[in-house]
């Protein structure tokens, strides 16, 4: 069945914007109550934890003692959303970027659909929430989604600011919206956007030098009023200690400075062109289009000397209409501010992603309408590897093929065998949510299959996205649920609690130079870790990465007796094995 034209037309016409909002809804909110499976995730929502059971808002204590690394922004919404149940899920710690990540997409389109043509900012909210990065994001219990909206909402206001008000007073949404951005992750949250705005004022080469710095210096003040407050009552609870992280984290990442003042490896440190690799890669599958049209381009050298070509190159800038300049300005200034810190991160670049929306969305209508068959390659090979997807959950949910029987042929590991298996029960028949799925995926390439019949180029790339949408329900909704419930520190957190009596008498090392920590062991066990290093208990259970063993051994063995209790079957988010002991002097 093809989704009648009618029916398109109506949507995209009549209701945009509730359109949009709706697909990134059903995109994101069913898929947030799998378990976690990645460190971070856990060790964010711990923070949210510490804020409900202890009461302090503030500086809570989490994992051992240790205080969170960031702002309490996502943290206070993550409590915020766990206080009707009484308690953070991992639905209720994702859903401040799933809600941040839908009020983006529809900011987006209602901004740039006021500035362009429709069309391409209709496109641009739909290339932004299919592609990869911004779409996990989405999902996760971090804080960079939220950061990535404030920032974005923070620019578009200050493009209205100057293109309405010349600069002229002071709008309360923009000290408004910075100081969320800086209490989600720091200064960076007033840094980066005032830069961007900076740099897009110098290029309108209309106001004076003067003129642009007492606007940056009125915005920047009236932003840390709010954050100032959190600052200064995070340093009466944390001192010292406190001080050292926030220069650590806030300077010590962009200017490549020691890291000796803290109990840990800043980490995430790339080289130059790690953030072009990553720009690339989050946004798939569009990048893969954008490669494509370069092999159907016409190249032709030009024969001008080198400055003729800056030049030439900056008169079409200059010659840019306002939104578009504005839109490759950002996206520029964010992707060269973050070539500078040592640490690099793909999360880091999302503010860029709903201005190089725009451009790719105005470039691929362009090559959809003059260049059709760049986007016909495109459209086939994407069909491709949508059938291939379809055809391999077909088999497995119709037992056609034992995948598990297949992988045994090959592999004896339990851990690769426990996850197959688990992704075959995944497909199950008896789950409605599968089916479902796969017949949205299967409506999805038929469509595609149908419009390269027709001559309406621009339903193609329509349809390519919409194949999109249901390939990566296909991942989230059957794929990753799996994954994530295989690889959770759940079921080995349970199963200690409920064997051994580890109410306040659980110890860990908080030594993240020397050892590993279990964050997800820490949130699914109520986050009561004690630090062992710092207490030195005479007795007690302790909790421990299989391969940090022999270390501990070799430390504490002749101070100890450690009696080995429980293995985790999984390696869980950790990578490795968790082991609990129980000790005594």
């Amino acid at each position: 069945m093809i989704m009648r034209t009618s029916a398109l037309q109506y949507l995209y016409l009549q209701k945009p914007i509730t359109t949009v909002i709706l697909i990134c809804a059903i995109a994101l909110l069913p898929w947030l109550n799998s378990d976690f499976y990645t460190k971070g995730e856990p060790r964010e929502a711990s923070v949210a934890v510490s804020m409900i059971k202890s009461g302090n808002w503030i500086l809570p204590e989490v994992y051992a003692g240790e205080f969170a690394y960031k702002p309490p922004m996502a943290h206070w919404l993550m409590a915020a959303f766990s206080l009707p149940q009484g308690f953070v899920s991992e639905l209720t710690a994702r859903l401040p970027s799933a809600v941040a990540q839908i009020l983006l997409i529809g900011f987006v389109l209602v901004f740039f659909g006021k500035r362009i043509r429709f069309q391409e900012a209709f496109i641009a909210t739909l290339l932004l929430l299919t592609c990869f990065e911004i779409h996990r994001a989405g999902m996760t219990a971090r804080v960079d989604m939220l950061l990535t909206t404030f920032t974005v909402l923070g620019l578009m206001q200050l493009y209205r600011w100057e293109n309405k008000l010349e600069l002229k007073g002071l709008p309360l949404r923009l000290p408004l919206l910075f100081s969320c951005a800086i209490l989600v992750k720091g200064p960076v949250g007033i840094i980066l956007p005032s830069f961007v705005f900076f740099v897009y004022l110098l290029t309108l080469r209309k106001y004076s030098f003067a003129k642009i710095l007492k606007s940056l210096l009125y915005i920047c003040v009236s932003s840390l009023f709010l954050p100032m407050i959190w600052y200064a009552e995070a340093y009466r609870q944390g001192g010292e200690a406190f001080l050292n992280v926030l220069l650590a984290e806030n300077f010590g990442r962009f200017f490549h400075l020691s890291e000796s003042a803290i109990t840990y490896d800043l980490g995430h440190k790339e080289g130059f062109f790690y953030n072009f690799i990553t720009l690339l890669a989050g946004f798939i599958p569009w990048t893969i289009l954008l490669v494509f049209s370069l092999f159907g381009a016409k190249w032709r050298l030009p024969h001008k000397s080198f400055p003729q070509i800056l030049k030439d190159a900056w008169r079409r800038f200059q010659s840019m209409e306002k939104m578009k300049r504005f839109s490759l300005v950002a996206a520029v200034c964010i992707l060269f501010f973050y070539t500078i810190p040592s640490s690099k991160r793909s999360v880091y670049l999302m503010p860029a992603y709903p201005f190089l929306s725009i451009l790719l969305a105005q470039y691929f209508i362009y090559i959809t309408e003059n260049r059709s068959k760049v986007t016909r390659v495109f459209a086939f090979v994407l069909t491709a590897v949508a059938s291939v997807i379809f055809l391999a959950g077909l088999f497995i949910m119709t037992r056609t093929v034992d995948l598990y029987a297949l992988a045994g042929q090959y592999t004896t590991n339990a851990s690769t065998l426990h996850a197959i298996e688990s992704l075959t029960n995944a497909f199950s028949v008896s789950s409605i949510t599968s089916p479902i799925i796969m017949g949205l995926l299967l409506i999805a390439i038929i469509t595609v299959i149908y419009q390269t019949t027709k001559r309406i180029n621009i339903k193609i790339l329509y349809a390519t996205i919409l194949m999109t949408f249901c390939i990566n329900l296909f991942v989230d909704g059957i794929i990753m649920r799996s994954i994530k419930n295989n690889t959770s520190a759940r079921p080995f957190a349970e199963q200690i609690s409920r064997q051994y009596d580890l109410k306040n008498n659980i110890y860990v090392m908080n030594n993240l130079r020397e050892y590993g920590n279990l964050y997800g062991m820490n949130f699914y066990m109520g986050n009561t870790f004690r630090d062992f290093e710092r207490e030195k208990p005479a007795e007690g259970y302790f909790l421990i990465i299989e391969k940090d063993l022999k270390k501990l051994m070799k430390q504490y063995g002749t101070q100890y007796q450690f009696e080995q209790l429980a293995i985790s079957e999984r390696q869980g988010d950790i990578r490795s094995q968790s082991v609990l002991l129980r000790f005594s002097k």
